[in-house]
């Protein structure tokens, strides 16, 4: 089967690690690759960071690969669009609720990691973070002035918004119980002692949980305990469950455990994909941003692009044994000496790339020509 992939390069660095994601792809499947501009780009080139036929091939796509959106310099005129608004509204118009962010520090770089290496080993954890409410898009303002100015946020959730993205993080949950043969836990993190948001969003989680799943072992946690537990003992994790703005800080607290934010990649999902069925749309993109500060110069680390190749196999086509082997070339690259620069080495984005390339040629999961 051949799967047709929205790829959006963007901005800074994205261009440059984006051909390594597509050359990997090639070497364990079938894909036809469309390339669409966001983000600065495409405010250049059309006047809008998304333009609406980004958008449709997008949609018309079994999922969608992007690089990075934004530059580094905000515009001084409130009213001027942004290149990371390109970014928000993509997310919106193919419907994208679920985040994952799966952080499992690689053995031969435990010494690159903050913690010591006894507090990493075993680290294996997923966090789903609800993308499309709370107060990142709840009403806003601000009034008065001088010294009587006031602002003002609301964080507003649904049964149905907490409902649906809980339901993806149990199925998970059971998908990765089996595939590491061991029970399936859930920890859904709130601040349900403060929040009312927070005090639904547990209620709704349990009843999900002794409903549909009660083979799922379940442990609510309060965000300022979870935040501390990341750092003291993040091995008792497995799969972390919460909302929009806790999910925003805890998983870039997780990224820190593999040493390296280029290293990481992450799925925004409108649904989760079945055998034979993709979640089209989906969205794939390494967690580092656009670095311009590096751009141009040939030096990125292509691996959280690569990375989030293998996500696109997995989360956004079903194909588990493909993802698998992309993520074991990887590791053994690495395992082999691969080390860019921010791992403290001097591979630049071609070596990288072609050293996953040579691991990946004799993976079981490398497709037959």
């Amino acid at each position: 089967m051949t799967y047709r992939i929205a790829v959006l390069p963007g901005d800074g660095i994205g261009p440059e690690i984006m051909p390594a994601a597509k050359r990997v792809l090639a070497e364990v499947g079938d894909f036809e690759f469309h390339e669409y501009a966001i983000g600065a780009v495409a405010l250049n080139a059309y006047g809008l960071p998304l333009p609406e036929h980004t958008l449709d091939g997008c949609r018309r796509s079994d999922a969608v690969l992007l690089g990075a959106v934004g530059t580094g310099v905000q515009p001084t005129d409130p009213a001027t669009p942004r290149a990371e608004q390109g970014l928000l509204e993509l997310r919106a118009g193919l419907g994208l609720f679920a985040n994952l962010r799966p952080v499992r520090p690689l053995r031969a770089l435990h010494a690159a990691s903050p913690l010591r290496s006894e507090y990493v080993e075993g680290v294996d954890l997923l966090v789903v973070r609800e993308l499309t409410g709370g107060l990142y898009f709840g009403d806003r303002g601000r009034e008065g002035s001088g010294d009587g100015q006031r602002a003002h946020d609301t964080c507003q959730y649904t049964a149905a918004e907490i409902e649906r993205v809980a339901r993806v993080a149990f199925e998970l949950a059971l998908r990765r119980s089996r595939a590491r043969a061991r029970p399936p836990r859930l920890a859904s993190v709130d601040k349900a002692n403060a929040l009312e948001t927070s005090r639904l969003w547990r209620e709704v989680v349990t009843r999900v949980a002794e409903r549909d799943h009660p083979g799922v072992e379940v442990e609510h946690v309060l965000v300022d305990t979870a935040a501390m537990r990341l750092v003291t003992e993040p091995a008792r994790f497995d799969v972390l469950l919460t909302e929009n703005m806790f999910g925003d800080i805890l998983s870039d607290e997780a990224a820190a455990l593999a040493g390296s934010l280029g290293l990481l990649a992450s799925a925004s999902l409108p649904a989760l994909p079945r055998p034979g069925r993709p979640a089209r749309g989906s969205l794939f993109e390494p967690v580092h941003g656009s670095a311009p500060d590096i751009a141009g110069r040939g030096i990125a680390s292509p691996l959280g692009m690569i990375l989030s190749a293998a996500l696109l196999l997995r989360h956004g086509l079903g194909l588990e044994q493909e993802a698998n082997a992309v993520e074991e070339a990887v590791e053994r690259a690495v395992e082999a000496g691969l080390r860019t620069r921010d791992l403290g080495g001097t591979d630049d984005t071609e070596a990288a790339t072609r050293a996953v390339l040579s691991a990946l040629s004799d993976s079981p999961g490398r497709r037959t020509r």
